[in-house]
Formats: C-alpha cells, structure tokens, sequence
C-alpha cells in the first residue's frame, strides 16, 4: 500500500489541474458519420474511469467534463494497473517520455582506500646466526638501497669458522660446507669470493635482498643478536598498492583490467591512474565488502618517492559493461522489493508494468524484464500516476465477496502450516539456530499439504506458488543466513494466509509487522510481516532478543 502522502498529493495536484484544464481547454468534439448520430453507451471520466454516467455532466471526483462512449467502442479502463489521461491533463502534468533502447551502462565509484607497498616485494632482513653487528652502512629509516648493496658488517664466531673451512677444503667436503654458508645467509656469490677474502677479516657483510626504502630498522651499531632476530625491514616502493572496500552491489561492475584515478591530498590537483589487478575472492560477511588491488608506479623524483607508505586516497572507478536494455533511472518508482515503470499506450492511457532490474548506472538502470525495446517510459509524472493507479484500485474495488467456506482438509492443512511457520519463527525470536534447523524441513511437507489442499483456488495460485519456492528452509551456517531464508518464506506465507483471514468463519492467526527489518537483514525491504499462533504475545524473528517486541500487529 503505498503512503497516504502520495494519493493527497495526487488528489491536491490532479483536482486544481482538472479544473484548470476543463475551463481552458473544450471538450473534443466527435465526429459523426454520414448515415446519422452514432449511439452513446454511456459517459465515463478518464481520469476516475469507475465513474459513469447515462447523462452528459462532469465527474464528481476531480469536476472533469464526461467523455461519451459510443457503441462499438471501448471505455477507459478501470484496473489498477492503467490510468488513463486526457490531452489537457498530459500537458498539465508535463509529462514526459522516452523509449526503451539498447545502450552503454556506465557508473562511476568513488572509493577510499590505502596506498600501502607491494607485499611481494617486502622483505625482512633478520639474523641467520648469532652475533654482533660491527658496523651499520644503511643506519636509518627512508634510506633507498640497491639490490646486493651492504647493510652492515656481521661479526658471527660460527660464520667466521665456517668460512675457513670452506677456504681449507676441496672437493665433496667444500661442496658441503658450501650449503652450510648458505643456510648461514650467505649468497652464492660471497661463497664463491671466500678465497680472496682475508684471513684476517673478522667480519661479513649482509648484503640486501632487494632494492628498495628501508621501513624500520631494529638494531645499531654494537648491538649482540640472537638467531632469527629482526635487523632491518625493506619495501619496494617503486610500485605501490591502493586498497579499497568493493561492496556487494558493486561487485557485478568491477574487474581486473579496471583503470582507477586516484587523488590523495598530498599531491592537490595531481591524479595517479592505476589498474585493477586483484579482487580479494574472500568476501566479509560482517561489512558485505571484498578488497580490491589496484597497482600504482611509483617513480623517484629528486631522490624520493612520489607516493608515500600508507597514505590515505581516494579513488574513482569509471565502470562501463556492454549494449543492454536500459531506461532513465528516473522512470522507476521503487515500491519495496518491487520495482515499477508506466508506459505510453497511446491516446492517453498508461499502464503500469512490474520491471525486474539489472545493474544501476549513473543516469539508466538495466531491464532484465517487463519491458522491450521501443516501449515509451514515463520519465516525469510518473509519481503521481501511481498515485492514481493506486486510487484507482481503491476506488473501483467491487465489493469483496465472502471467501468460500473452508472444507475441513484445508482447514487442518492451515492449522499444520500455522503451528510450523510458528515453530520456525519462534525459534528465531529465541535465537535458536539449532531449533530453526530443526522446524525448518517440515516447511516443505505443511506447504506441500497447503498447495493441494487449495489447488481449487484461482486466487490463491500466484502467492501458493511463490510460497513453494520460499519453502526450502535448508540448514542455516548463522542466524543471519537463517533470517534472510525465513524473510522470503515468511513474506509468501503472509499472503497466502491474509485472504483466508476475513470471512464468516475466518483462519485463527496473528499477523505482525517490523517496522525496520533491513536493519537485522541486509538489502531486505523496510519492513517485514511474520506469522504468530493467536493469542500470543509478539515475539519479533528478525531480532530475537535484541528487539523481542519490536513491531505492530496487522489487523485483516
């Protein structure tokens, strides 16, 4: 049900512009044939077409001059789902279309993130013996090193003797000295100098793994290690990483190859242009977000680097994706999970179409059904059509016929279905995951018995069937999971049951409704209905114990 607010302002716009149109604009003439005057059925308002009347006048909604219906003509609709407009209302209203077609989609994300170094290119220079660093060439932090550049003079009483045994020894025997040096961190290179080094020199050097900045530094000159003790971290800056949060909408966008312009404020006005080369394949649940990778150069100027270590930055991701059928994101009203547009039918009248969505851009959104290519979308106007549409619904609803009486195998088949989607709720209400996985399989059976015990009921056929594809409770791994599945099963019960609610001898059962389910179940509708044994205290699903009586009871 749509808000009031919308049919007051349809009722406040539609009724002073009605009138200004009937007042300014003459009734079209018909023209009659040649053989005599045609004969008149009837005369009907097209703006409230329920409106009739055998005699010229105007209607008594909106004060709109009659149009008469001649015989072999159809009169305006009166379903909910068209509304029909005269010339002078359309220009009152300005409204305004425009085709469905074939084109382009394209968004822009903004994003923020982190600039941080290229973790295959950091190292960490730690002591593969004990002892005592004689002497630092690279004694601070920021220092840019070279590849096999020295970073201090190591004195190690177990390295030194090694190194003479490899100087003392041939053949086999060097060979295995050789791999013992090497496991004492020394490269193929310094092994292979070892005989031209001196005797009398106490001390080797420790040569950098990499070339880069050094990032921390965690001995001094003087200082005994231990075996495996940190010494000296180094990063690669020439190439950085800029890090950011995709969330889940965002995700059907996003690839590797993505070029990403990237502002940060320390250099104002300047933009770095990267490409995405990573989408983290381990999604977050808690923050429904994944990181993405985007890689930067990082070139030297003036003996530093551009971008720094860590710096905050802000990114904009320009994502595009191939022709597909699109409309203005303007000609969507989005009622809930479900998504309208009105369309043009031609001589006035509109029809309201059911759109299942794709991937919203900047200015269009992509249609996956309800529309075709060529259909003329309502791009301007279309709020307060939808408020008459809805008007219209209200309005010519034929009095409600009593509901059929129950036999007693429907009967039993509601009251089984009830005590199941009670048990199901109630477990949620409690916090109970292992209790919802236990009700949940008898879901499939009690819909199984409602679908055939109401296979007669031609009004029942769509929410029956909507209500058998929410019915597989499967096992919850949370009660996050869980409450998305009962959302969807709760929402199809509540509809199937609500007709059976009204009537001489109406099905015994409390409906209820949170006002705020898309707080405890992500990307759900404001709010949300469940089922409840009458006479029960309200015991809210969606929150359990944090808001166990959050929410209002629904009368039939």
């Amino acid at each position: 049900m749509k808000p009031i607010a919308i049919i007051l302002l349809t009722l406040a716009i539609a009724v002073p512009a009605t009138w200004f149109a009937t007042q300014h604009f003459a009734a079209p003439t018909v023209a009659t044939p040649a053989g005599g005057a045609r004969k008149i059925l009837y005369y009907q308002s097209a703006m409230h077409p329920w409106v009739k009347s055998d005699k010229p006048g105007r209607c008594t909604i909106c004060g709109m001059q009659l149009t008469p219906v001649y015989e072999g003509e159809k009169g305006f609709e009166a379903g909910g789902n068209m509304v029909s407009l005269s010339e002078s209302m359309v220009r009152v209203l300005h409204v305004q279309t425009i085709g469905a077609k074939r084109q382009p989609l394209t968004k822009t994300l903004n994003v923020a993130g982190m600039i941080d170094d290229n973790a295959t290119r950091h190292r960490l220079i730690s002591a593969y013996v004990a002892g005592r660093v004689q002497k630092l060439h690279v004694n601070f932090i920021g220092a840019e090193v070279a590849e096999g550049q020295a970073l201090a003079d190591y004195y190690s009483p177990a390295l030194l003797q090694a190194e003479r045994e490899y100087r003392l020894l041939t053949g086999e025997m060097r060979k295995n000295v050789a791999l013992r040096l090497i496991q004492m961190g020394l490269t193929a290179a310094q092994i292979e100098a070892l005989p031209e080094k001196s005797g009398d020199k106490l001390t080797t050097e420790i040569l950098s793994p990499i070339g880069g900045t050094v990032v921390s530094q965690n001995v001094y000159e003087g200082q005994y290690v231990q075996e495996g003790e940190k010494l000296l971290e180094i990063g690669d800056f020439s190439t950085m990483w800029f890090q950011f949060l995709a969330y889940e909408q965002d995700l059907p966008w996003i690839k590797p190859g993505l070029k990403v312009d990237i502002r940060t404020p320390s250099h104002p006005g300047k933009t770095f242009t990267g490409s995405i080369t990573f989408i983290d394949p381990n999604f977050d649940e808690t923050t429904r977000s994944t990181k993405v990778r985007v890689e930067l150069e990082n070139p030297l100027v003036e003996g530093r680097r551009l971008l720094l270590h860590r710096l905050y930055a802000d990114g904009l991701v320009r994502l595009d994706a191939p022709e597909v059928l699109a409309i203005p994101r303007t000609a969507v009203i989005q009622t809930g999970a479900e998504a309208v547009a009105y369309v043009d039918e031609g001589k006035g009248v509109y029809s309201r179409r059911v759109v299942k969505l794709g991937r919203r851009g900047d200015e269009v959104v992509e249609v996956l059904a309800g529309l075709k290519v060529g259909d003329k979308v309502v791009t301007n106007g279309n709020l307060l059509m939808d408020g008459q549409a809805e008007m219209n619904r209200s309005f010519s609803a034929s009095p409600s016929k009593a509901a059929p009486a129950l036999s007693d195998a429907q009967r039993n088949a509601v009251e089984n279905f009830i005590k199941a989607a009670d048990a199901i709720a109630a477990a949620l209400s409690k916090d109970d995951l292992a209790a919802f996985n236990k009700a949940g399989p008898d879901a499939t059976t009690v819909v199984e018995s409602l679908s055939a015990a109401f296979a007669d009921r031609a009004d029942l056929a769509d929410a029956l069937e909507k209500l058998k594809e929410a019915r597989h409770l499967h096992a919850a791994a949370d009660l996050d999971a869980a409450r998305k599945m009962f959302l969807s099963f709760s929402t199809a019960a509540v509809t199937v049951l609500e007709p059976l609610r009204k009537g001489d001898k109406p099905v015994d059962v409390e409906v209820f409704e949170c006002p705020m389910v898309n707080k405890a179940v992500p990307d759900a509708p404001k709010k949300g209905r469940w089922l409840q044994l009458a006479g029960t205290e309200i015991r809210n699903p969606y929150f359990g114990a944090e808001m166990l009586d959050c929410g209002v009871k629904v009368k039939p």
